[in-house]
């Protein structure tokens, strides 16, 4: 339940339009709904603007497809990571409005689209190979209502490909960057912008990457001022990450890139 939904309640019961006892069997359920082998947070989109995301890791698709519907009936957008494809499959033949994302294996129901606020996150991936965990925090940042674009494979085996992405990443207002190998990729894109970079070590990489260490290691010490860095692998962290730091200068008022604020 949000914000929105919540008040819309209370005019309801104010207006005579809604008894007090039909609003409280909505509301019995909040803050958390126990399903025994899961605790949905149904107060978490009041206290951070977005409902819990659903990490689908290591439950059963039973596990999985119950927390996902739970959270529907109580109005919630669902924004599942890790997804399985056959988890995925029957939630998009019950439900019209879901979306499933291959590649990054995001499984996203939308209740209402939004206009994106704040200016433009810029998701790059370094490889091809690190598209997947570039499209995670790209579906994350979409979901969470804010303009994005992707620019993918210009690691720094060739340079110029960035290089010459100059206006693109002076429009940008956050940059999310992942990368394997040694992720060099978030230093070079750090010194070439005035925004924040949350970089992503992705665990694409030859045996002495050690899945994605060395990438760690590498972002961690980058000499690049703005540079944060989140898990390996972690796509969904960077791009939420990269929606707080937007829509943080939104509420500020700046748009660095002429968008909502």
């Amino acid at each position: 339940m949000n914000r929105a939904q919540v008040k819309r309640l209370l005019q309801q019961v104010k207006e005579g339009r809604l008894a007090v006892s039909e609003a409280l069997e909505r509301l019995r359920h909040m803050p958390v709904e126990d399903l025994g082998f899961s605790k949905i947070d149904s107060h978490r989109a009041l206290r951070k603007g977005f409902p819990e995301v659903v990490f689908c890791q290591g439950k059963t698709p039973e596990q999985t497809l119950a927390i996902i519907e739970r959270m529907g009936k109580h109005g919630d957008e669902v924004l599942a990571t890790r997804c399985p494809a056959e988890v995925a499959q029957v939630v998009l033949q019950r439900n019209p409005k879901a979306e499933y994302f291959e590649r990054s294996r995001v499984l996203l129901v939308r209740r209402r689209r939004q206009r994106p606020r704040g200016g433009l996150i810029l998701v790059i991936s370094a490889g091809t190979s690190d598209i997947p965990v570039a499209e995670e925090a790209a579906v994350t940042a979409r979901a969470l209502g804010n303009r994005v674009e992707e620019l993918y494979d210009v690691g720094v085996a060739g340079i110029h490909r960035i290089l010459r992405e100059s206006p693109l990443l002076a429009q940008a207002s956050v940059v999310v960057v992942a990368a394997g190998m040694e992720g060099a990729l978030a230093s070079v894109v750090g010194g070439l912008v005035d925004v924040p970079v949350v970089a992503v070590p992705t665990s694409v990489g030859y045996g002495a990457s050690f899945g994605g260490i060395a990438a760690l290691l590498g972002m961690l010490n980058s000499c690049s001022a703005g540079v944060v860095v989140v898990n390996i692998d972690n796509g969904f962290g960077a791009g939420y990450a990269a929606s707080l730091i937007n829509q943080a200068g939104g509420r500020r008022g700046k748009s660095r890139s002429g968008g909502c604020s």
